[in-house]
């Protein structure tokens, strides 16, 4: 291209020489000449070329080769393990959590015995395929095999939210939707599936959640058989909506509203609600049962409130469960709670609003935080005279870093069904990551 402009201007200028008689000879011999350097000159213009090419050539190739390169994954190693592909199609995760409790009891009428036990040691593998999200969670406290199964599920971002499909919490109570990692006190109350929906924590089925800043709608189709239970033909559903009126940095206002139906069909199990009431491993009772064989149903209305406002925090639920009987009138039980926290070093309990709940404070790292909480659970059937009890829980908690928590409790139960007082103390060690 450069030679061919080349000759092109000298043409030009050659061009515009006008031939004259008295000098024709002397012109014919110059413009010989000139013929002669412009060929000269477009030789080495293309001896120019070829080098410049040859000099190109290898540097081009790496250009292409580095294109072609994959990326590196982008890793890191804070709190647990992430791999992501440089183009984000690709995660793996790797966390976990440790969790050992030592406990006594004042024994009053049960048969109770104070230990040590490792209330929960999670593994949790989870991640992104092209889109798709997975997780899969053992609990080797709980055993090895599908017993430990917990969170094991498949997602998939659409129609404006997630869908879940697998073995996963229905989106029903406030504090079961918590994560063990931050629950106020080391046992959640009546009102998740430490009373009321006891033995159905993790059930199998699909879910779709929808969250704005301030919002939350949840619903779920599941069948009655968790991942360790027996086959059978039971069928539940459940849905739950937030509304966060107030919510900034620093101050939040939740409400919530959730339902539940289960519906028993052939072979499934006895359906109950019992009451633990003096912490972990300490004396239980049933407060109604609906039969696995009966063919009936329980129907669980929610209600939610919950408060965080600086240091300072307050969270209540209402439920109430109708028991179906395969004799006689079906029975009405009710449960209520309210739980508050102060955190004695100023941090403030923040709000998930992707999921409706409050996580834990974020403890500086040299310092730490502590915290006091204070709860009293209330749980009766109200068709069976003094079916009733409640237990009344004072916690300190020491955050000593974000993965780190010390708990203690003091548990003051009460059966009026029975007249059993039992009392527990209770010590967690936790460590998440």
């Amino acid at each position: 291209m450069r030679s061919s402009l080349l000759a092109v201007s000298i043409a030009l200028a050659l061009g515009v020489v006008a031939p004259d008689a008295g000098a024709q000879d002397a012109r014919e011999r110059e413009l010989m000449e000139l013929k002669a350097q412009l060929a000269l000159l477009q030789q080495r213009v293309a001896e120019l070329e070829a080098r410049s090419d040859a000099q190109a050539g290898p540097a081009d190739a790496v250009a292409a080769e580095a294109a072609e390169r994959p990326a590196t994954p982008r890793v890191e190693t804070r709190g647990g393990l992430k791999v992501a592909s440089a183009d984000g199609e690709y995660e793996f995760t790797v966390g976990g959590r440790i969790q050992f409790d030592a406990y006594a009891f004042d024994r009053d009428q049960a048969d109770v015995a104070g230990t040590s036990e490792f209330r929960r040691a999670r593994l949790t593998l989870g991640g992104k395929v092209q889109g798709w999200e997975y997780k899969i969670e053992q609990d080797f406290a709980a055993g090895s095999t599908t017993e430990g199964f917990r969170d094991v599920y498949i997602a998939r971002e659409a129609l404006g939210g997630k869908f879940t499909i697998g073995h996963f919490k229905p989106y029903r109570s406030m504090e079961e939707l918590t994560s063990s990692n931050e629950i106020l006190m080391m046992e959640r109350p009546f009102a998740s599936a430490t009373g009321l929906y006891a033995g159905r924590q993790f059930q199998q089925g699909v879910g779709y959640l929808a969250a704005g800043d301030r919002h939350t709608f949840g619903a779920t189709v599941f069948n009655l058989r968790n991942a360790s239970g027996t086959r059978n033909e039971g069928m539940g559903a459940a849905a739950r909506a937030t509304w966060a009126p107030i919510h900034d940095d620093e101050n939040t206002l939740h409400f919530g509203l959730s339902g539940s139906h289960e519906n028993l069909n052939r072979g499934s199990a006895d359906v109950s609600a019992t009451a633990v009431y003096a912490g972990r491993r300490g004396p239980s009772q049933t407060i109604a049962t609906t039969p696995g064989d009966s063919g009936a149903s329980v129907d669980t209305v929610g209600l939610e409130a919950a408060g965080s406002f600086g240091p300072l925090f307050f969270q209540s639920e209402y439920a109430r469960a109708r028991y179906g009987q395969a004799a006689g009138p079906d029975q009405d039980v009710e449960t209520w709670y309210l739980m508050g926290a102060w955190t004695l070093t100023g941090e403030h309990r923040p709000y998930k609003s992707g999921a409706g709940v409050f996580g834990s404070p974020k403890p500086d790292a040299s310092t730490g935080a502590w915290q006091l909480t204070a709860r009293y659970d209330t749980i009766e059937n109200k068709d069976v005279p003094g079916l009733e009890a409640s237990s009344a829980t004072l916690g300190l908690n020491w955050f000593v870093n974000p993965y780190v928590r010390m708990m203690f409790n003091y548990t003051r139960g009460d059966n009026e069904f029975n007249g059993d007082k039992t009392n527990q103390y209770a010590l967690r060690t936790q460590l998440n990551f």
